[in-house]
């Protein structure tokens, strides 16, 4: 894989993302294929992963809930994903920062929003084949860091 990895035509973009290495990097890219086709748009992928919400409303009442029929790898991998670009991103760490003291979220719904963000931005980016750029990808929650 060290080696392998490196040398598909995607591994730059996903290697540009914060929080993706050669390791992690290629298992998102095993999970979610390299076919552009595969899905119609961001949200068939955060739904393929897990990452986004389901919205459930009938009369007055409504629920959001997480998923629970998902790629369990593309998850998990995802989990590790957003956790390590906590760290790794000023605009990642803001993100989940706002998600938490703003929104009231656990730490497991935050690091699921974050993770469900940076999926489509992978989705984006792999689609324009262009590369992360963190002042696009988080441009208010760098100005409210600095």
């Amino acid at each position: 894989m060290e080696e392998a990895f490196p040398q598909h035509p995607d591994a730059e973009i996903i290697l540009s993302f914060p929080g993706l290495g050669i390791q992690l990097g290629a298992r998102v890219l095993a999970e979610i294929g390299d076919d552009r086709n595969r899905f119609a748009d961001a949200r068939g992928l955060k739904a393929y992963a897990g990452a986004s919400p389901i919205t459930r409303a009938s009369g007055k009442k409504s629920s959001i809930t997480r998923r629970w029929v998902k790629n369990d790898r593309l998850n998990h991998a995802g989990y590790l994903w957003a956790f390590s670009a906590i760290t790794a991103s000023p605009g990642a760490k803001a993100h989940y920062r706002r998600r938490r003291d703003g929104h009231g979220d656990w730490h497991a719904a935050a690091q699921r929003n974050l993770f469900n963000r940076m999926l489509g931005q992978l989705y984006h980016c792999l689609q324009h084949r262009a590369s992360f750029d963190e002042r696009t990808a988080f441009p208010t929650e760098l100005a409210a860091a600095a």
